[in-house]
């Protein structure tokens, strides 16, 4: 659905009379290049509910599941790992977990320092530290519901 708004914009683009050539390409490349990054996912609410979610490669997972709602964007405010409080963690279905990038030691630290049990899920990960690539495309995720010590 996104592309397809995406190309009928550019056809539009080169219909009107005002822009310059130059102009008209830039945007034309623009969209192409945005429509090329574009990263498509399902994911797992709170309540159960399956949910398709879009995002670009090279951003986050957590980017991804702010913009569309599933993540309250206040609850991830620190930009550096070591300050994390783990508000951002969801579970990966299994066939996905080969296709990301093994979890960085500082990112199992704070999976298992926010963890009660102190066991650490496998399917778990930051979404902060997940960056979509065109290979996760059809990902699926489950957003957890907040852990009682998270909510205000």
């Amino acid at each position: 659905m996104a592309i397809s708004t995406l190309n009928r914009l550019s056809s539009q683009f080169n219909r009107l009379p005002s822009l310059s050539p130059f102009t008209k390409s830039l945007l034309t490349r623009s969209f192409a290049k945005v429509a090329d990054r574009i990263v498509k996912l399902s994911a797992i609410d709170p309540d159960g509910q399956k949910r398709e979610i879009v995002g670009l490669s090279g951003q986050t997972l957590l980017k991804a599941l702010t913009n569309n709602g599933l993540i309250d964007p206040a609850s991830h405010r620190l930009e550096e790992i070591d300050a994390c409080s783990a508000e951002c963690e969801v579970n990966i279905a299994q066939e996905w977990l080969e296709r990301l990038s093994p979890r960085s030691y500082d990112e199992e630290y704070v999976l298992k320092r926010n963890s009660r049990a102190r066991v650490l899920n496998k399917h778990s990960r930051l979404s902060c530290q997940v960056v979509l690539t065109q290979d996760l495309q059809g990902m699926v995720v489950a957003v957890p519901e907040p852990k009682p010590w998270d909510i205000p």
